[in-house]
């Protein structure tokens, strides 16, 4: 018997999250309100790919090397972030929006690039495009985040259908970058330290130390580059660190110390600062089953 998905009735709430334990390289999450969700810029390990199925978004996105810009995305536009691209979608006032949202392991997505694309081996290529119109991949990711939620066919059936989906995606080599974008090293170097040492206790001046600049220099030259300042992605690195975790099913509190918060309410306020859902509710639909043959039972998602 197979484990059941996680998932959120859409009576009881206008958002809800999609996960299944055979189905582990992709989480899905939809909101039909986005007025009641807010998000600080923030970024994720996953390649996150989205359909704005009504309404208008203000979303925020930054490329390494590149500037940091706002653009308003609407019903019919397809969304998309490369793993570890600060961005952030909030609503235009009080405008109504509302979205589907895909989280797709990039090695997953490699590999499918590499079957159907001829990639060599290697990671990753990150997408050149950030949001951009096209109905037919509109409708496909509307339509299998249906089937998702609908739970009405087994897990390798969707799996196949999320192969095929996906796949066509990645053999779209226009969609892909040819080249990386070009950072500057030291602030490469920065990033790189940040993400490798997130759970240790990090200073501003030792970072930058390490890019050769004064503090005050390298919040400002961070903050044109990533759109958040050090500190802030120090804090999306352990609020992501976090989320691993929580999927293990680990103790919150236990996590809030293992990500170096100063305790569970500070963890707390800034993981639902950058995921719009508490850690207690992340947990519990993202993490395994206790018995792969007892049924999983809804979980609401109102905070």
């Amino acid at each position: 018997m197979s484990m059941p998905a996680k998932s959120i009735p859409a009576e009881r709430d206008s958002r809800r999250f999609w996960r299944h334990p055979a189905l582990g390289f992709l989480e899905l999450r939809e909101t039909r309100d986005g007025r009641e969700v807010s998000y600080a810029r923030h970024s994720h390990d996953s390649v996150s790919l989205g359909a704005v199925t009504g309404g208008r978004s203000l979303y925020e996105y930054q490329v390494q090397g590149e500037h940091f810009t706002t653009r308003m995305v609407s019903r019919g536009d397809v969304v998309a972030m490369n793993p570890g691209e600060v961005h952030a979608c909030n609503p235009c006032g009080d405008a109504p929006w509302s979205y589907v949202m895909f989280y797709l392991d990039p090695d997953w997505l490699a590999t499918l690039q590499r079957r159907h694309a001829n990639e060599l081996a290697g990671g990753f290529r990150p997408l050149a495009w950030h949001h951009w119109r096209d109905p037919g991949l509109h409708a496909a990711l509307v339509a299998l985040a249906r089937r998702l939620f609908s739970a009405a066919a087994s897990p390798a059936t969707l799996a196949g259908e999320c192969e095929r989906l996906f796949g066509a995606l990645m053999a779209r080599g226009e969609l892909f970058r040819q080249q990386p974008p070009v950072d500057t090293p030291a602030l490469a170097e920065v990033v790189a330290y940040i993400r490798a040492h997130c759970s240790e206790a990090l200073t501003l001046e030792h970072l930058a130390a390490l890019a050769g600049v004064s503090p005050a220099h390298l919040v400002r030259r961070f903050k044109r580059s990533y759109g958040i300042t050090p500190h802030a992605y120090l804090t999306d690195c352990r609020v992501r660190q976090g989320q691993i975790a929580l999927k293990r099913g680990e103790p919150i509190a236990e996590v809030a110390l293992a990500c170096r918060f100063a305790d569970q309410a500070h963890f707390q306020r800034a993981f639902k600062r950058l995921t719009a859902i508490t850690p207690h509710r992340y947990r519990a639909v993202t993490s395994p089953p206790a018995s792969a043959h007892s049924p999983v039972a809804p979980v609401p998602y109102r905070d």
